[in-house]
């Protein structure tokens, strides 16, 4: 399962959707409300294109660096943007025990990942970051990449190699719902 964080990132999303489709993948993106505010057009894009959206909180909060009434209501002010899911991500992968009871107590399936591929990483090189993906990934696996200016050449160049490698091998690529 292939998933982004961080979008909708105009200049990087339209990309991300245009590999996916020449590999007829499917994925799941885990938006920043504030961005899907900013950048509707891509959210229905990204639907339209049969891609699945994910709850990312509505300003990328860490959830342990943040009070659970505050990350909470950072995740229901999402909502507004994100009405029609019950995924959720934690950004940075964190979030205390009570938050997560809530959240699932709210109907919301957390989804973590397997293989990070360190995109966002500026000291990552775009070889070791396709090393890495490629070495980690195993039938099943939820990877993380991002749709997000920081991340932004690095997987546009390493999503359709790994895209290409993965295809050969007989994967396919759904949505999670």
């Amino acid at each position: 399962y292939l998933t982004f964080d961080d979008g909708p990132t105009p200049g990087v999303t339209e990309e991300v959707l245009r590999i996916l489709k020449v590999y007829h993948a499917q994925a799941t993106f885990f938006l920043i409300g504030k961005n899907a505010l900013l950048y509707p057009d891509l959210t229905e894009k990204i639907l339209n294109e049969g891609h699945s959206i994910g709850n990312h909180t509505h300003n990328h909060l860490n959830g342990w660096q943040n009070e659970n009434k505050v990350y909470l209501e950072n995740v229901t002010q999402a909502e507004t943007a994100l009405p029609f899911t019950r995924l959720f991500r934690p950004a940075y992968g964190k979030r205390k025990r009570k938050q997560a009871h809530a959240l699932i107590q709210k109907g919301y399936q957390i989804v973590m990942w397997d293989v990070l591929s360190g995109d966002f990483d500026p000291d990552l090189s775009t070889e070791k970051c396709l090393t890495k993906v490629m070495q980690h990934t195993s039938d099943g696996s939820i990877v993380v990449f991002h749709d997000s200016l920081k991340a932004r050449s690095i997987v546009l160049d390493v999503l359709p190699k790994v895209l290409e490698n993965w295809t050969k091998a007989g994967f396919t690529f759904k949505a999670l719902n």
